[in-house]
């Protein structure tokens, strides 16, 4: 029975662990996303979540928090410059697991850990996105208000005949 078994020790001592987990984490702040395999990334999750949650707000005991557990001063000030100010609305899930795949060499279950609002092409409300235009049948370059009054007098017309 597993009771009360909730932290995943990935086959490492604590000391071990604590220290992978906060390289893992300066790397995720300072490249955006990494790969790994899905253990780490679930395990690196459940490490990053409350340090980003920690940087919304930027006073100097959040700080030393975070840099307890990152112990990387780069990476502290990255996270509350850089990352903190665009996940700033998100009430939580700043990152995201995608699985890759099986390793070559030792068959191990990959994953790609990423920063959510890092990434433009799962970005709901990108600034990027190219924007659509109607086009009628007819193939004339008539903006979306001019082509339903060109409709209405067209139907206006048909009647009339």
């Amino acid at each position: 029975m597993r009771h009360g078994k909730k932290i995943n020790h990935l086959g490492r001592k604590t000391a071990h662990r604590k220290a992978m987990l906060a390289n893992m984490a300066s790397s995720l702040i300072e490249h955006k996303r990494i790969n790994t395999t899905t253990a780490k990334a679930k395990a690196l999750k459940q490490f990053i979540e409350p340090l980003v949650t920690k940087s919304k707000e930027d006073t100097t005991h959040n700080r030393r928090i975070v840099f307890s557990k990152l112990r990387d001063k780069y990476a502290v000030s990255e996270l509350f410059r850089e990352v903190a100010p665009k996940v700033g609305d998100r009430p939580g899930g700043y990152t995201r697991i995608i699985k890759l795949g099986n390793r070559l060499g030792d068959n191990a279950d990959m994953a790609m850990i990423e920063l959510v609002d890092f990434n433009e092409l799962y970005n709901a409300n990108g600034s990027t996105k190219k924007k659509s235009t109607r086009r009628s049948r007819r193939g004339g370059k008539n903006t979306s208000g001019s082509e339903t009054a060109s409709k209405q007098e067209e139907s206006s017309t048909n009647e009339e005949e």
